[in-house]
């Protein structure tokens, strides 16, 4: 099994939907089934029927209160989107997936069913994946969406064992400590009232985020800009005349 990557329903609407996605996972040797607020309760026996010969993947799925703590220990979480969305986050097609390094700590996270991922959700992503279907009906349903992306993965590690560039003595920052960075930043940016006007704070984290998030960062690299951050704070620059 590729037990290195995860699935991620993000707030699931219905029974039927999360047993249906674990029997697609199943069937392309997934076992990573991971839930943020699911809307019915977990598990409950219509999610165990539906999954028809996966209830071991049921059984072992965790389930997450938020985003932040689900993606703490993720290399790469890829995002998938009905619709274009026009942010500053990379986009990945089907057919690009293979430059994915697999080796790495790969998640894919699904929206709720009625209205699919928030621009604040997506914020926390390294790419956007948009599936390709019929512009007049793009709404797939949640376990087809799962099972489109399971079925191109599964095709992209059995017929071309990629190899990488980057050297494995160079480790990769996990989720985890791009958070701590991220939420260095944004604390010294508050420390000097940098969020103006207040009603546009939201927008200016959603893109601080999708700038850390995107970028490939070393362990090391994680460390120096967090480091610079605090001394940086610690000068009290005058940002407002900074060109």
């Amino acid at each position: 099994m590729f037990n290195n990557i995860s699935f991620i329903l993000h707030k699931p609407q219905l029974s039927e939907n999360i047993g249906a996605c674990a029997r697609a996972m199943k069937n392309f040797n997934f076992s990573k089934l991971v839930l943020i607020n699911p809307k019915p309760t977990f598990p409950n026996d219509k999610i165990i029927a539906t999954s028809v010969g996966a209830q071991d993947i049921i059984k072992k799925a965790k389930v997450f209160k938020n985003i932040e703590n689900t993606i703490n220990n993720i290399d790469v979480l890829i995002s998938t989107t009905a619709r274009f969305r026009n942010k500053n986050i990379k986009h990945i097609k089907l057919n690009e997936l293979n430059k994915i390094d697999f080796t790495k700590k790969i998640a894919f996270l699904f929206g709720p069913e009625a209205s699919g991922l928030s621009n604040n959700e997506i914020s926390f992503s390294n790419y956007v994946l948009q599936i390709p279907s019929n512009p007049n009906f793009k709404s797939l349903n949640l376990s087809h969406s799962l099972i489109i992306v399971a079925q191109s993965i599964f095709q992209i590690i059995n017929l071309k064992k990629s190899k990488y560039s980057r050297s494995k003595k160079i480790k990769s920052a996990s989720k985890k400590n791009i958070q701590a960075m991220s939420n260095l930043c944004i604390k010294h940016l508050e420390e000097i009232n940098f969020f103006k006007p207040k009603e546009k704070k939201a927008k200016m984290l959603e893109n601080l985020r999708s700038l850390f998030y995107k970028m490939d960062l070393s362990e090391k690299e994680t460390r120096i800009l967090s480091s610079v951050f605090a001394s940086l704070a610690k000068k009290k620059p005058d940002w407002q005349n900074l060109s």
